[in-house]
């Protein structure tokens, strides 16, 4: 068979065809915010980090049968040395001709730290669209969230990134008592930058040091506040994640709401994570996994690597299982860190 070619899809035991895949290329960050890693963090062994190489021949198979979509991801992605070279792998897959193997987009998630070195080469890639996590404005604030992240770099990030002709999307956790205060502010400085802002429910992952019971802010709640001060027009737009998206009538810009508690957004999943580690989750709120690392490693051919693939999707859950405040010896309790599965 022609590798180009599209090769049979890969749908779980639901329907649901999987067409978004989020890769992880690093555990490490230089940052360490509260709601995703613990202070002393204690990262993974090189030896258990997967190659660039290990995984460019991963997303190449996932590619091959049907994702369209690919996220790289962290940890911090741009702190993984020589990973522009996987960026430019990746790339080489866009813009294929129909009924051929191809990407439709190649996206980053970043914390915006070491954007400026690397935004313009993002850009001959092939990347038109970064996440960028920005949970405040305040930059007292914005290192008591990171613990050792520095505003003025960040915002460096995001303006290197707009100059270069990145579409941006700021990625903000709501966390009451913490930056509640503040999402009028984010809504009006993305009106001015022209960025679009998602909120996003703090998720009940890993020990980071802080009670997020005490943090948990539902977003149907903020929706009703900000919809007092600003017009919100709901959209029928998507990018292809669980984020549902309204306009905003007086910056023009979109806002998006990630609401993985109040509303479980699982009927339509079409995603599914692939660690640094090779690890690949179905389901970012259950602890199942599937070890793809080993039968690399032991030399399965790309036949042999779906299969392990295949399966793993059939298995992939319903939906998901969060619940905040889930005492530590619930045997449903997620206990990985979100760096180590991939934002």
């Amino acid at each position: 068979m022609n590798p180009a070619l599209l090769a049979a899809p890969l749908p779980d035991s639901y329907g649901r065809l999987l067409t978004y895949l989020r890769v992880s290329v690093t555990d490490r960050c230089d940052m360490r915010c509260i709601y995703c890693m613990s202070e002393d963090m204690t990262f993974l062994p090189k030896a258990e980090i997967l190659s660039l190489d290990e995984l460019a021949r991963l997303c190449a198979s996932f590619i091959r049968h049907g994702v369209r979509r690919l996220r790289v991801t962290g940890g911090e992605p741009l702190v993984r040395r020589d990973v522009m070279g996987f960026f430019r792998e990746m790339g080489g897959w866009l813009g294929r001709p129909d009924g051929q193997a191809g990407l439709d987009e190649l996206t980053l998630t970043t914390n915006a730290s070491r954007l400026a070195e690397f935004a313009d080469g993002l850009r001959a890639c092939g990347v038109r669209r970064v996440n960028v996590s920005l949970d405040s404005l305040d930059p007292d604030r914005f290192a008591r969230i990171t613990r050792r992240g520095n505003l003025a770099r960040t915002l460096d990030g995001i303006r290197a990134a707009r100059e270069a002709g990145l579409d941006i999307r700021i990625n903000t956790v709501a966390m009451a008592g913490i930056n509640a205060d503040e999402f009028d502010t984010l809504m009006a400085w993305c009106g001015e930058i022209g960025a679009d802002l998602c909120l996003i429910e703090t998720m009940p992952m890993g020990e980071t040091g802080e009670d997020r019971t005490d943090h948990y802010l539902p977003l149907s709640d903020v929706r009703r506040d900000l919809q007092q001060r600003w017009t919100l027009e709901p959209l029928s737009y998507r990018t292809g994640g669980p984020a549902r998206y309204a306009r905003i009538a007086e910056t023009g810009r979109r806002i998006g709401f990630i609401t993985p508690m109040t509303h479980n957004f699982c009927e339509s999943c079409n995603r599914v994570r692939l660690s640094c580690t090779g690890r690949l989750y179905t389901c970012l709120g259950h602890e199942g996994s599937t070890d793809l690392r080993a039968p690399l490693r032991a030399g399965a051919d790309d036949v042999d690597m779906m299969h392990h693939v295949r399966a793993a999707i059939l298995r992939k859950p319903r939906g998901h299982d969060f619940l905040i405040g889930r005492n530590a010896d619930d045997p449903a309790r997620v206990t990985r860190h979100m760096s180590v599965t991939g934002g």
